[in-house]
């Protein structure tokens, strides 16, 4: 992945490329750049936060698997923090559509991930489809939030989404980024390290409507442990599964999914909706054989 992302950085403006270097060329870069390094990127780079923004697109890119499409997506979402993370498409052979992740969503899933208060803008290399547009709308800042593109500069989500339908149509007052985790606990009496990684992860996800609160710990064959949260939609068919945030977690962390050792996946006992076919379905054509599911309450 890091020869990937310095081949990338040849697409960059000149004077940019000398201070992204020392960023991307950290063992541990997962595709989140720091505030304090944004700002020195900006003012080496003379460039507008926007420009700068849509400079930093082709790294973002290098994170797509599009073996279906062959086209790759990046996105950069701005935290309230002033941090910027990266997401892009991701796509799996043999598998129905629905499994692809959209980098838009990649880019909020990352944001998630670090435990972020709000995004001030999302920059993408093609304009939002509907679907990303519903996503975003689930945001806390949705009201608020811009999308950056190129072909047209800085818009408000809701000139892109209007008449839209999203939490406070169904009454929910602290949506995406904004809701308190839950402190579910597990039925099994399971201690391990992974299976605490998989709860922490379902305590911390956001599931308003169906209230199946669900989280999964992805080890790899190097003992590195990888969390994925369910992230909810008013419109449920933009959803994001618990296994499709960790694998997202998985690239930018620079592992393949050949890395994967163990999964545990942590899902609230007696809900109306259930993650765990889905997911055995997806890791079993993957070639994972070591997944466990546990219940909580």
């Amino acid at each position: 992945m890091q020869q990937q992302l310095l081949t990338a950085l040849e697409r960059l403006p000149e004077p940019l490329q000398s201070h992204v270097f020392p960023i991307i060329s950290r063992d541990n870069f997962s595709g989140v750049i720091k505030a304090e390094e944004v700002e020195l990127l900006q003012q080496n780079s003379a460039l507008e936060m926007s420009e700068l923004l849509l400079s930093l697109l082709p790294l973002a890119a290098v994170y797509s698997v599009a073996p279906i499409s062959d086209f790759n997506v990046g996105a950069i979402a701005r935290g309230t923090s002033g941090n910027l993370y990266f997401g892009a498409n991701y796509e799996f052979t043999n598998q129905a559509l629905f499994n692809s992740i959209h980098a838009e969503q990649a880019a909020i899933n990352n944001v998630v991930s670090h435990q972020e208060s709000g995004i001030v803008d999302v920059t993408v290399t093609a304009s939002p489809c509907g679907h990303c547009r519903q996503f975003m709308n689930e945001l806390n800042c949705a009201d608020k939030l811009t999308v950056n593109l190129a072909a047209s500069g800085n818009k408000l989500l809701s000139t892109l989404l209007p008449d839209s339908f999203g939490p406070v149509d169904l009454g929910i007052t602290s949506p995406l980024l904004a809701a308190e985790p839950v402190s579910m606990k597990l039925l099994q009496g399971e201690n391990t390290e992974l299976a605490q990684a998989a709860l922490d992860a379902a305590n911390s996800s956001y599931a308003p409507y169906s209230f199946c609160h669900a989280g999964i710990a992805l080890q790899t064959k190097s003992g590195v442990i990888i969390r994925g949260r369910y992230i909810e939609n008013a419109a449920f068919n933009p959803s994001l599964s618990p296994l499709q945030s960790a694998l997202i977690n998985l690239n930018l962390a620079g592992f393949s999914l050949s890395d994967i050792s163990n999964v545990i996946l942590v899902e609230k006992a007696d809900t109306k909706m259930s993650h765990a076919q889905a997911t055995q379905t997806l890791l079993a054509d993957i070639s994972i054989d070591s997944y466990q599911l546990l219940s909580a309450q």
